[in-house]
């Protein structure tokens, strides 16, 4: 993670950072004194901006006094744009350090004579509830503006009366019986009371406030009839239920009334997309009767507007816990009821309905069902599920209308979901799949191969002999150079690869290399390449990064490709691996390790200030370093046989007690031992590396920690085998078969690792204590193993999905970095720490920060002269706090001892933890220096006493004193 190691945090001319931002500040302030309303309103516009590239409170206040200004003796309109601002910029409110002095000008405008003017007032109040819930006066001023003759006044007062009711308790306690008596006054308008009636969603503060509020909506619904006013106390009634949450199963009985027995269809439509939004947030408390309505109300209906959405909602349900409890409480065995069940009925009966939304809802409801009651026996559903989503890749695969392509999506990821669940439906799945990409759209082309692909990831289901089908439709592609056609090209070329687990034959790459050659551009060549490279297609992708070198514009972009050349050209030469060819072996690990050392050289070339490729040159070192270790640990064992231990060995381990012993001359020079710890070092590594990719995919760290596997796997070997037989243990390492494996690289690592085990656990039982030979070649065979799978570079490699950065800053802050703060020994320093969570344009797509880890340590560089009885337990400061980021805002304090006299080095340092309670130690790093200097009275009674004057009365009163 990218982090700024100075300070935003200081006066006028500490550092450049902090210029940059007081020279914006005063640009857009030197706009807001000017007399042309323009450039004013231009000024006041810019601030979000300015907010956002400065995140920090103490411009941030500055800036919003500057605006509460401008507010205060402007126009309307510039009021207006002050509105807009505060609106847009809420989440910056909470930095604002003078709420009082800022409120105070805002709302002085309140009592102006304009009601346009105490209109905006009233709505900019509104917008600051977060940070001024409790202010009295706020709360009189929108209580007497309700009552107010000016329409635009009263709407103004109703927003900002719903903002402090979701705020403010005591505000929504106050409030809600002078909006039940404007609901339910006659002298009320009919259009204020339709926007009075949602505030009542913000009464969920305590159980006795939401009973009167629901009481009140339920007397509003039975005396309101109208489509507007039902409509509007209904979607009331649902929020407040969903937020006080002790009435959702009420709620829901009462739309499914209103669903069955209302015949105005505009109250259907609004009763289904509240029942939708209950069972996202709430599933658990559908009961078995609530599903079963809905079900018979969808049964029965005429209209096919409604039946989609009612089907919607019974398919979110049924990706839930609510389909196992509707299961789980019918009666009957388990297959005869599964059939005659209502929803399973409407499934089936929908599956090959004409409205494709429909059909597609339909098999999502059989899909669901299929996966979540697993226990059942459920195989006239599952050939059901099939039959329809078949039925619905043949319609949908022949139009490239968007909403077509909607609904393939749907039928799609159903199909990559029942495969994972019932593998043996997978070779019908694909080969219906297969047999539509002949005719389908170039739109459904491409993602009918992502199904293929996601599918052959999970499953090796995708078999030789249907690569011909495969070829013949990328000869045809490859005759035209469309955008569709470019896209389709990677898709399909992703599913070869995924198909030919092997290496590929020359035929095929021949055919992509001829195809990319005729119709396709660079972008499309490196696609495919970088495709190649996460399948361990490493020979195809060298090709290709070749080919592309002298077709970029940078010099960086040269060089990245240069280096993925020599990666895959590094990982082509380790296929050649034979097991017992141990020499080969060495010129192959020698011939790899070549390349990855000038490939290292050109992406250390390729990386830039904004893009450091931090993660990529970590993997590549730890890779490097991975197959020295590989290559040293077959030298040591090539050593054994040249040099063997003497026959006598075992005797002299045995009478020694030793065991050691018996590997003869080699273990006394600990070559063994040494390569041991060089793979748990290397372990150790990787594990850092994991921790420190917090913007990774799944699939990236997964691969990341198989890597961290293979080297505990073989430092466990030599421990199993040569260092300590004994007491090595085989529990911690065996692999539990129940997880789920995600790639074909995974796959083949995982079966190294458990064929590893076996070998190295037979040994030991059969043969104890194991021959030095035996153990020799099981090593070697272990390292060639994990080294002919080819190496799989994943998407983080590659493509950065999500972005994720902390800004800290740190006051007291220095003038210069370089310069130390100034603290007296006898004081502490109070550190405060502030910082920002920045995202990319996909924030918490794979993972989310919870808190803020922060670590302060400080060690003394060096001392100032002669310490005089200064006590030394405090040499240096370790502390450490969580903190949780509020709209992406944190900040905290740390209190300092500083009592050897000299300079010292303060280092803070933040991690992440996210939802899950990981640590990801992400960084930044920030370091200042303070110096710590003796007390102006410690140093006078030191002199004092060095010229052997004894110290004044006055002196010694104080001294008496400061011991308090």
């Amino acid at each position: 993670m990218a982090a700024s190691t100075k300070s935003f945090l200081a006066d006028a001319g500490y550092g450049e950072q902090e210029l940059d931002a007081n020279s914006a500040l005063m640009e857009l302030d030197k706009g807001l004194r000017s007399g042309k309303l323009g450039e004013q309103c231009e000024a006041v516009v810019r601030f979000p901006r300015l907010f956002q590239k400065y995140p920090f409170p103490i411009l941030i206040n500055s800036a919003f006094l500057k605006l509460a200004d401008v507010f205060r003796v402007g126009n309307n309109f510039l009021r207006l744009c002050v509105l807009k601002v505060t609106q847009q910029s809420e989440k910056h409110l909470e930095k604002i350090l003078n709420v009082d002095e800022f409120v105070k000008r805002v709302f002085s405008v309140i009592h102006s004579n304009d009601p346009v003017a105490r209109a905006i007032t009233l709505r900019m109040l509104g917008s600051m509830a977060s940070i001024i819930p409790e202010r009295k006066n706020a709360h009189h001023s929108i209580r007497q503006s309700l009552d107010s003759h000016d329409n635009v006044e009263v709407e103004a007062a109703i927003f900002a009366a719903a903002n402090f009711s979701a705020q403010s308790k005591d505000f929504a306690a106050g409030i809600c019986n002078k909006i039940s008596e404007m609901i339910q006054g006659l002298a009320t308008p009919v259009d204020l009371k339709l926007k009075l009636i949602p505030i009542l969603q913000h009464m969920h503060h305590d159980a006795s406030l939401a009973s009167s509020s629901r009481q009140l909506l339920q007397q509003l619904v039975t005396s309101y009839p109208s489509t507007k006013m039902v409509i509007v106390t209904l979607h009331t009634f649902t929020l407040l239920a969903a937020s006080s949450l002790v009435d959702i199963p009420k709620q829901i009985q009462l739309l499914l009334q209103y669903l069955k027995n209302d015949p105005r269809k505009a109250v259907k439509r609004l009763a289904i997309q509240d029942l939708k939004l209950l069972a996202n947030k709430t599933p658990h408390t559908w009961s078995r009767e609530n599903i079963q309505a809905l079900c018979e109300s969808a049964l029965h209906t005429p209209y096919d507007s409604l039946k989609l959405g009612m089907l919607s909602v019974l398919s979110t349900l049924s990706g839930t816990i609510a389909i196992k409890q509707y299961f789980s409480s019918s009666p009957g065995t388990a297959a005869t009821s599964a059939r005659s069940l209502d929803l399973v009925k409407l499934a089936q009966e929908c599956c090959y309905h004409n409205n494709r939304g429909i059909a597609a809802h339909g098999v999502r409801i059989l899909t669901n069902i299929s996966a979540s009651c697993q226990e059942k026996d459920l195989l006239p559903l599952e050939q059901d599920a099939v039959f329809g989503l078949e039925a619905l890749l043949v319609l949908c695969s022949q139009d490239d209308s968007p909403g077509a392509q909607a609904t393939l999506k749907i039928t799609l990821t159903c199909m990559v979901k029942l495969v994972k669940c019932r593998p043996h439906l997978s070779q019908s799945v694909v080969e219906s799949l297969l047999t539509q990409l002949h005719s389908a759209q170039d739109a459904a082309r491409i993602l009918m191969c992502h199904c293929l692909a996601a599918i052959a990831m999970q499953l090796p289901v995708l078999a030789d002999g249907m690569l011909g089908d495969l070829m013949d439709l990328y000869k045809l592609i490859g005759q035209s150079a469309t955008d569709k056609k470019q896209e389709l090209l990677v898709s399909l070329a992703t599913v070869i690869f995924v198909s030919s687990q092997k290496a590929l034959s020359s035929e095929i790459k021949t055919v992509i290399k001829q195809q990319l050659e005729n119709a396709s551009n660079g972008w499309t060549a490196y696609r495919i390449a970088r495709q190649a490279s996460r399948m361990g297609n490493h020979d195809m992708a060298r090709e290709l990064y070749q080919s592309l070198l002298t077709q970029v514009a940078s010099e960086h972009f040269y060089f990245w490709l240069n280096s993925l050349k020599e990666f895959s050209h590094a990982e082509q030469c380790l296929t050649g691996l034979q097991e017992d060819n141990y020499s080969s072996a060495l010129s192959c690990i020698a011939e790899a390790l070549k390349s990855y050392h000038k490939g290292i050289a050109s992406l250390t070339a390729a990386s830039t200030p904004l893009n450091p490729l931090s993660f990529q040159c970590g993997f590549v070192k730890l890779r490097i370093d991975l197959l020295q270790a590989f290559s040293q640990l077959i030298c040591t064992c090539n050593s054994l046989k040249t040099s063997p231990p003497p026959a006598i060995a075992t005797t002299i381990a045995m009478t020694s007690g030793n065991d050691l012993q018996r590997c003869g001359r080699i273990s006394n020079q600990a070559g063994m031992k040494h390569s041991m710890e060089e793979f748990r070092n290397l372990a150790t590594r990787y594990g850092d590396l994991y921790q420190s990719s917090f913007d990774a995919d799944s699939a990236t760290l997964r691969n990341v920690e198989l890597q961290q596997q293979s080297c505990l796997l073989i430092s466990h070997a030599i421990e199993a085998l040569i260092l300590d037989p004994e007491s090595a243990s085989f529990q911690e390492y065996s692999s539990n078969g129940t997880a789920q494996v995600e790639s074909e690289y995974e796959r083949r690592m995982m079966s190294v690792f458990n064929h590893v085990l076996e070998e190295v656990e037979s040994l030991n039982r059969k043969y104890a204590p194991v021959s030095y030979l035996a153990s020799n070649t099981c090593l070697c065979n272990a390292v060639i193993a994990l080294l002919k799978v080819p190496l799989s570079f994943q998407r983080y490699f590659f493509q950065k999905l999500q972005s994720t950065s902390i800004k800290l800053a740190l006051s007291p802050s220095p003038r210069n970095p370089a310069e130390p703060i100034a603290v007296q020994n006898n004081q502490q320093l109070a550190l405060k720490v502030e910082g920002v969570v920045q995202h990319g344009s996909k924030p918490g797509l794979f993972r989310k920060i919870q808190s803020v880890c922060l670590n302060v340590s400080s060690v003394l560089q060096s001392k100032s002269g002669q310490d005089y009885k200064i006590p030394i337990d405090n040499m240096t400061n370790e502390m450490e706090q969580r903190v949780e980021p509020h709209n992406d805002y944190f900040s905290t304090q740390f209190l300092l001892n500083f009592v050897i006299l000299g300079t010292h080095n303060i280092t803070v340092e933040s991690s992440v933890i996210d939802s899950n309670g990981i640590v990801w130690k992400t960084g930044p790093k920030t370091t200042i220096f303070v110096k710590s200097l003796e007390d102006p009275y410690s140093q006078q009674v030191r002199l004092q006493q060095q010229q052997g004057q004894p110290p004044s009365q006055q002196q010694q009163q104080r001294t008496a004193y400061s011991r308090f």
